[in-house]
Order: C-alpha cells, then structure tokens, then sequence
C-alpha cells in the first residue's frame, strides 16, 4: 500500500494487487478516495491477500462508504462481490456491470466521485473525478499506452475523453496500472500524440499500398513486443474504423480477425 497526497488536498489511498503481466503492469491499482468513509474504486481481481489489504487499510480510513468500477474487465472487477459482502453491502457503482447496485454516466456523482465518460478501451469506461485527482482506470496508465478496442466512434470518443480530462486541468492522475502521474497534463498531451502518430504511421503504410492486417500490424506496431500484439491487434482495428468513419480508408483493406474475446 502507498499514499497518493501529491497536492496536499486530495486524500487518496493506493493497494496494488499481486497479478502483474504485460497488461497489467506491476499489478491492478485499487484506489482508496477520502475517509469516513472512503470509496473504493475498482477492487481489482480476487486475491485473497488482496482484499485483506484493502480491507485493513480501508478501516484505517473509516470503513468503505462505496465500491466504483471504471470498467467491467476481469483485473478490475472480480473483487468486487467479495469486497461489497465483506464491507456491509455497501453499494456498488458501474456504467455496465451486471451486478452493480448504482447505475453511473457522463457527470453522475457517487459519494465524492464524480464519473466522467472515457470510453475506447471500453464502451463502458468511466474516469473518477475527486477534487484534483482523477481515478483513470484504463483510460490513461501510469507508463505505456491502452489498446483501444474496436467499436463504432471507439477511437475519436478515446482521444475526445482525453481532451476532456485535460481540459480539467488535474493535479494527480491515479491510474489503473502503472505508477502515478503527477505531471496530468502532460501525460494526457503525450497519449493523445502517441495516437496521432500511430494514425500517421498507418496511413502511410496505407499510402504505400499495404492491405493485410498483419503487414500493417507488422508495420505500424513494430515496436510492439509479441505478448502484445493481441492488443496492438485490436487497436489498429479501432484506427482502421476511425478512418472508415472519416471517408479516408482506401478500398481493399483487410479488417482484422479479431479473438471472440480478449482477457486482461
């Protein structure tokens, strides 16, 4: 467990679960916001030894007033069940979970949270806004970048949510993997161009006459390690229906197929 107090005024509390990878980085970032009570948000997968820290460290703040979920992936959910029956039943808050006791949108509030609409690496993503920090959950890592899954609008609704949140001009991005950023803004701007480049990257390729998925994969994500390229996979999808979206993908281009699923 680690303190998150970079500001001064935003009390926000840090249990980093044991399942570190390629995706998850050093692990799932649980989020403990205020005291008397707290609120927790995205319990993460369910690790016996994961939510005893959560639980000990939560009655150090004065017992859990509600459980928020930025989105219903596996790392970030599974917990939450457990957690809610071990903390009293206290609600559950989520955009699409099917267990959750609250439904959230674009501006709902859930105790001191205020949910804010980051969809791309899922339709159902929610950030949460407290004072200056900003519970990212996927939306933005500490280090890296998120695959962005396919979707009609997927891609310009990730980068217009990146905007947003720049725009609010935060102290401390608290994210769902990866360290803390202290420096919001300038992180937000980085994501936003990294997309860019990888836009131009692959209408370049696109110039050139490549058509396959796995030319342009091999292409444009290059730099992406083999353990990734799933994810990468996904993400040229979402570029490629973002310039389909936008009348500027060429005839003949393959669409990637894609695994029914893809865990994280």
């Amino acid at each position: 467990m680690g303190a998150c107090d970079p500001s001064g005024v935003d009390d926000v509390g840090l249990v980093i679960a044991d399942n570190p990878g390629p995706l998850t980085l050093q692990g799932t970032n649980t989020w403990l916001v205020g005291r008397d009570p707290c609120w927790v948000v995205d319990p993460g997968p369910d690790l016996d030894a994961h939510l005893r820290r959560i639980l000990s460290d939560a009655r150090d703040r004065g017992g859990i007033g509600g459980i928020a979920l930025t989105h219903d992936h596996y790392d970030h959910v599974a917990l939450a069940i457990r957690l809610r029956d071990a903390s009293g039943g206290v609600p559950i808050a989520a955009a699409a979970y099917e267990h959750a006791d609250v439904r959230l949108a674009d501006g709902a509030r859930f105790g001191p949270l205020e949910a804010v609409a980051t969809p791309g690496h899922a339709p159902d993503h929610l950030a949460f806004v407290a004072g200056g920090a900003c519970c990212t959950g996927d939306a933005v890592l500490g280090a890296g970048s998120v695959f962005v899954g396919p979707g009609p609008g997927s891609l310009a609704g990730y980068l217009d949510a990146l905007e947003r949140l720049r725009a609010r001009q935060l102290s401390v991005l608290c994210p769902g993997h990866g360290p803390v950023v202290l420096d919001p803004a300038a992180r937000l701007t980085e994501l936003v161009e990294h997309r860019r480049e990888r836009e131009r990257r692959l209408l370049a390729a696109l110039d050139d006459g490549l058509r396959g998925s796995d030319e342009l994969l091999d292409r444009v994500w290059a730099d992406a390690p083999s353990a990734l390229r799933g994810a990468a996979l996904l993400t040229l999808t979402a570029h490629l229906e973002k310039l389909d979206e936008e009348g500027r993908l060429p005839d003949g281009v393959e669409r990637p197929e894609l695994p029914a699923t893809f865990a994280v």
